[in-house]
């Protein structure tokens, strides 16, 4: 045993050994499980330490002597030093990533946040995350995304294809590619941001993604707030109950719940002043007239910007002119009748709309089907200063019946009936009034003593107005009053609201969504863009910049080697 230890070729397992123990420690450092790289790493240690035993068998001196040698305390002082170089980069990297600092040396500070958009990630209380619905991670979006996220780490976020993940896509109502979401998973919160634009075809990441900071923050201030929208309900004139019942919206107040919407019901009689503190009121098929009081204190409602949903049956007459016809609104009491025929099972008096209007509330329902039973057609007679959208298009065989017989079948009648296509839903905005303010108290004037004889009374010098001063531009919204007015109640009635056939429910819960003005920025965080440097020369300055570059300066630096070549020879 002593002559294989004393052997010369047992020198050459002082290599073998830490060659195993680098590479093992390289393998589990890369590939995160030890089971194998701890393998080479204990063999490495066996046979380095092997090593060791056999030359010191053969040599008894060897280890005192290997210490003792000036190579052996010189390599030592180098690997003592390298180690320690190690630890410092690793402990400068560590206090580097968790306390990351950064100089935006732009002229316009893009690459840094808005202070409103510093102090409300900071001071965000819950976990957090960000969905983008695309395939693959844009530069520009991901690093916006981390700045966000260096800020707490609360934040996050994750990119998803929607093609493979279609469940996370359907629970937090993506409806296109591109969508941003933001979630609070533990509050069961969720707020849309805005669509990014997606390549039609080749690489996704060469589209001109571009992910507003302004949008984004918005839409954390509104999942953070615990406040929820308060929507009353009209009642006592025959309108549609909320509890469950014959002819109900119970399914409707339910959904409006699970959005962050507090839903209660009002009668106006008993709690007129209750109205301002509504975000929306809902007026669901009222079967008898308004008071007038009534009448006035929702027009008083609107004066403040208050919003209104506003859905009327045919044949009804809710006493609601007054209200209307400032907005350019007219109802007549007609039955809109299908004469397609493409839902024959449903019957003509049950309009089956698949045009939509143009409209945030509609903008997503593309060709999809929604069922109005005894709808009206609403009318528009346009108002200076109001902005209105038809949202629902009956098809052109539609007509407008003045009266439905129960025996016979519906048939147009050009001397009594209205040929379409009709509006049975629009949606309107105007601004809304301001309150004049009150002229503030002022010193009151000092007479000015009466002329006399021979001693007139010159006027004096007035001092020249100063101009006033500019009021800066502001990123906040002006107010406005908004009204969507739909020609039937019972598509958001239970059993239509959530069949999963139509969008009668999106449009019922898109029209609450955009009446409570959910899009308006609560936030102002101006976009920052790059100021364009960019230098612009005409065709002979082109050509003497091209010259210069390529032949005049080249020359020139030949020319003065030459010379000094020629002065040194």
């Amino acid at each position: 045993m002593k002559k294989v230890l004393a052997s010369p070729s047992l020198k050459y397992l002082f290599w073998l050994g830490p060659m195993l123990i680098i590479a093992g420690l390289v393998a589990g450092s890369v590939a995160g499980t030890w089971i194998i790289p701890g393998v080479m790493v204990a063999i490495g240690l066996g046979l380095s330490g092997w090593w060791v035993f056999g030359q010191n068998q053969a040599h008894p001196t060897f280890v005192a002597d290997f210490l003792g040698r000036r190579s052996t305390q010189v390599g030592a002082n180098a690997l003592i030093a390298l180690v320690a170089l190690l630890v410092i980069l690793g402990l400068v990297n560590v206090l580097a990533v968790r306390n990351v600092a950064r100089i935006d040396f732009t002229e316009n500070q893009v690459f840094t946040l808005a202070p409103e958009t510093q102090t409300l990630v900071k001071t965000f209380p819950d976990p957090v995350k960000v969905w983008v619905f695309v395939p693959q991670a844009n530069a520009q979006d991901k690093e916006l995304l981390e700045s966000y996220r260096r800020l707490n780490s609360n934040f996050d976020f994750e990119f998803v294809d929607p093609q493979q993940r279609k469940t996370l896509a359907q629970r937090l109502e993506a409806k296109s590619p591109g969508d941003v979401i933001v979630e609070v998973a533990e509050k069961n919160r969720k707020q849309y941001v805005q669509t990014l634009p997606v390549a039609d075809g080749g690489d996704p990441r060469e589209a001109a993604f571009r992910l507003s900071e302004s949008k984004l923050t918005n839409a954390l201030e509104q999942v953070k707030s615990d406040r929820q929208s308060l929507v009353y309900v009209l009642e006592g004139h025959g309108e549609r109950p909320i509890q469950a019942s014959q002819g109900a919206i119970a399914e409707a107040i339910s959904s409006l719940k699970d959005k962050a919407f507090e839903a209660q019901p009002l009668n106006l009689v008993a709690n007129p002043n209750k109205l301002k503190e509504a975000k929306v009121v809902i007026i669901a098929g009222p079967r008898k007239a308004f008071l007038k009081p009534e009448v006035q204190a929702l027009i008083d409602y609107q004066k403040t910007g208050g919003s209104v949903l506003l859905m009327i049956d045919p044949e009804t007459n809710p006493g609601l002119e007054d209200l209307l016809k400032p907005w350019g609104i007219s109802l007549e009491s007609r039955f809109v009748i299908d004469g397609s025929g493409q839902f024959t099972e449903l019957g003509p008096a049950v309009p089956v709309v698949t045009q939509y209007g143009d409209h945030p509330i509609t903008k997503d329902f593309g060709n999809s089907y929604s069922f109005y039973p005894l709808a009206r057609p609403v009318d528009v007679d346009q108002k200076e200063g109001i902005k209105s959208v038809p949202l629902l298009y009956s098809n052109e065989k539609s007509w407008a019946e003045s009266k439905l017989t129960e025996n016979a079948p519906p048939a147009f009648d050009p001397t009594s009936d209205r040929p379409g296509p009709f509006a049975l839903g629009v949606a309107l905005t105007r601004p809304t009034e301001q309150p004049t303010p009150k002229p503030s108290p002022t010193a009151s004037p000092t007479p000015t003593p009466p002329a006399t004889p021979g001693n007139t009374a010159s006027p004096s010098p007035t001092a020249s107005p100063s101009p006033a001063p500019t009021a800066k531009p502001t990123d906040q919204p002006k107010p406005e009053t908004r009204m969507v007015v739909i020609g039937n109640s019972s598509f958001a009635a239970d059993g239509l609201f959530n069949s999963p056939q139509v969008v009668n429910g999106d449009l019922f819960l898109n029209s609450v969504r955009w009446l409570s003005q959910q899009d308006q920025a609560v936030l102002s965080v101006r976009p920052k863009e790059p100021k364009n440097r960019r230098l612009t020369l005409a065709g002979g300055q082109k050509l003497i910049t091209v010259l210069t570059a390529l032949v005049l300066l080249p020359l020139l630096g030949f020319g003065t080697a030459a010379w000094l070549w020629w002065q040194r020879r």
